[in-house]
């Protein structure tokens, strides 16, 4: 029996998908795990197997929970690369602001409306995106999660860092800083209620267990500078005797940076946190701040567009894709693409 392409894709995506499960990257969930909860494998929908067989511009929406963001800017740019290389026509989409009510709207319009062929998705709450995900799955949309991860929905693979290991590999870093000092360690997140913060500040707990560090917060920044600036000064204000502030996040990180810098902290208190933004190599280089994680944005947007055209295009089976943690000093900051 000679299967429509309809019909191989399914197929593909059921069988190949099913070897995931025995996978070493422990972020993904593979589609099999989703269909055997749910009564059936996936199945591509009517319009995109037609649009694929008869060779029509396939587009991909990477909707990213607050485009506004400056580690937005990377992401955009791996995702503008993979578009060229795989003949796709790929755009990122999202709510400025990171209203998760928003970005739910905005793609339950777009699945509505049949005008995607394959979504990726990154949250910034994981509770509000599971059922929006769900539908696009059973609405026959490829979808995989990239950036942060949503292990308990119906995607299909995951593209980007292990968050828990990366708080892990953060409080690493910081006890290597600290060399056996301890005290009170400020930890700043300009969204300290979202999934992928919970998650890197879990990780980064498990990772000062028992090392004597009295940690305070996660204290929730918020993501405009000004306002991120003075919560971390206000914290630290109240904290006189911390020792180090760490950052979960790109922009929290520059905020507790410029305060150090600004009030005269430099070498007397330790930072650490994540990204590679601009202003972030320029205190680094400036020895304000300890050192970075980066977690390779471009190469998100990029691995994002590439999974999602080869399942369309060739069936190639969805796997996911571990970003890693890259640790950038001052002595290495150089060799380091910025992420902005």
């Amino acid at each position: 029996m000679k299967l429509s392409l309809r019909g191989r894709v399914a197929v593909v995506a059921t069988l190949g998908l099913a070897l995931l499960a025995n996978a070493a990257c422990g972020a993904v969930t593979p589609a099999s795990t989703a269909s055997a909860e749910n009564g059936g494998g996936f199945t591509l929908a009517g319009y995109i197997s037609e649009a694929v067989e008869k060779g029509e511009p396939l587009k991909i929406k990477l909707s990213y929970h607050d485009p506004s963001l400056a580690f937005a800017v990377p992401i955009r740019q791996g995702m503008e690369r993979g578009a060229k290389e795989f003949g796709v026509d790929a755009q990122m989409i999202g709510p400025s602001g990171g209203n998760p009510a928003d970005q739910v709207a905005e793609l339950q319009t777009l699945i509505n409306q049949k005008q995607i062929h394959g979504l990726a998705v990154s949250s910034a709450s994981n509770d509000a995106l599971k059922p929006v995900i769900a539908q696009a799955y059973d609405a026959g949309i490829p979808i995989i999660s990239f950036n942060t991860n949503n292990p308990e929905s119906k995607q299909m693979g995951f593209v980007g860092q292990d968050l828990v290991a990366s708080g892990r590999s953060l409080a690493k870093e910081l006890l290597g800083v600290l060399k056996g000092r301890t005290g009170k360690v400020v930890v700043a997140s300009v969204d300290s209620g979202a999934g992928w913060s919970n998650d890197r500040f879990s990780g980064f707990q498990e990772g000062v267990k028992d090392s004597g560090l009295q940690i305070v917060g996660p204290v929730n920044t918020g993501n405009e500078p000004s306002a991120a600036y003075n919560t971390i000064e206000s914290t630290m204000a109240a904290q006189k005797d911390a020792i180090a502030l760490v950052s979960l996040d790109c922009c929290s990180f520059t905020a507790g940076a410029k305060w150090l810098q600004q009030s005269g902290n430099v070498g007397k208190i330790h930072s650490v946190g994540f990204d590679v933004q601009p202003q972030t190599v320029e205190y680094l280089k400036a020895g304000v701040v300890d050192l970075t994680i980066s977690q390779a944005p471009a190469e998100q947007g990029y691995q994002a567009v590439k999974l999602l055209a080869e399942f369309l295009k060739n069936g190639t089976p969805i796997a996911g894709v571990d970003t890693g943690v890259l640790v950038v000093t001052p002595a290495t900051v150089d060799d380091v693409p910025v992420e902005g």
